[in-house]
């Protein structure tokens, strides 16, 4: 079956970079769209990245330019590289396949001092 498994999250120092990492299986990781939402205590998912099959990528405005999206088809993993966090950063991060209506369990990101 389907499964998404997040890591690299954790507490940081606003200013900070921090990797989060998705690892895929259970369908052919290549050929679909992966997603990285976000989501705070009482308030909806937001998307903040995707990346297409052909390596094309879309940003939330509040990311653009500190987070990076990325994929390696070959470890069936996709990656958030994120940037000079800020407080409002701070949030449980999920990887998700829109194909298959798949989310992980989520990874908690902390900016904070």
């Amino acid at each position: 079956q389907v499964q998404l498994v997040e890591s690299g999250g954790g507490l940081v120092q606003p200013g900070g970079s921090l990797r989060l990492s998705c690892a895929a299986s259970g369908f052919t990781f290549s050929s679909y769209t992966m997603t990285w939402y976000r989501q705070v205590p009482g308030k909806e998912r937001e998307l903040v990245a995707s990346i297409r099959s052909g390596g094309n990528t879309n940003y939330a405005d509040s990311v653009k330019g500190r987070f990076t999206i990325s994929r390696d088809n070959a470890k069936k993993t996709v990656y958030l590289q994120m940037n000079s966090l800020k407080p409002e950063d701070t949030a449980v991060y999920y990887c998700y396949t829109l194909q298959f209506n798949s989310w992980g369990q989520g990874t908690q990101v902390t900016v904070s001092s």
